[in-house]
């Protein structure tokens, strides 16, 4: 898995941007057919949020989102197979910031074709006992950061300015239903 740099979008937060990273399709992911297993695409979208979480919300102090943090629901629109050989280019960014928890979607591409969507539901817990936790500062300023919700019809996953236009999606496949 390689990490991308953020790319920079409107969003709710003025300078919101949201995390765009391409992860490793493995062999062992696939299934019978020859794609990405459905299974095995909750997987990929868990690399990149870990790729997000662990190195920058640690670098920015909101040590509570990698100490202790659990996925409440998830929900997720297979639009097209997943192929082996290239990597998924996977963009997340924060659509809700509650009092514990905040919702995440991510948009997975592969060479630039719109692949799957997908929302999580992520609580804050208490290391020792599990029950939610209330959000701090550092942790809200994190989660703000990132709140650039992907809206139907732009390009789902720029790495920069300058290759957006390269990464839209196949006709019929821009939907974001929730």
């Amino acid at each position: 898995m390689t990490s991308g740099d953020p790319a920079v979008t409107a969003g709710t937060h003025p300078t919101a941007r949201r995390h765009v990273t391409d992860v490793r399709v493995r062999y062992s992911d696939l299934d019978a057919q020859g794609h990405v297993n459905n299974a095995r695409v909750i997987t990929l979208l868990e690399e990149a949020r870990v790729d997000w979480l662990y190195p920058e919300a640690t670098r920015r102090g909101a040590h509570q989102l990698v100490r202790a943090i659990v996925v409440a629901s998830l929900e997720i629109q297979y639009r097209r197979p997943i192929p082996f050989g290239r990597p998924a280019r996977v963009s997340l960014g924060v659509t809700a910031v509650g009092g514990a928890s905040c919702t995440v979607d991510y948009v997975v591409t592969t060479d630039g074709v719109l692949s799957a969507t997908a929302s999580t539901v992520l609580v804050a817990v208490g290391p020792g006992d599990g029950r939610p936790q209330r959000l701090g500062d550092a942790e809200r300023a994190f989660l703000e950061s990132y709140r650039a919700p992907y809206t139907p019809g732009e390009a789902p996953t720029p790495r920069s300015e300058t290759d957006a236009d390269d990464e839209t999606p196949a006709p019929g496949y821009a939907a974001w239903s929730r």
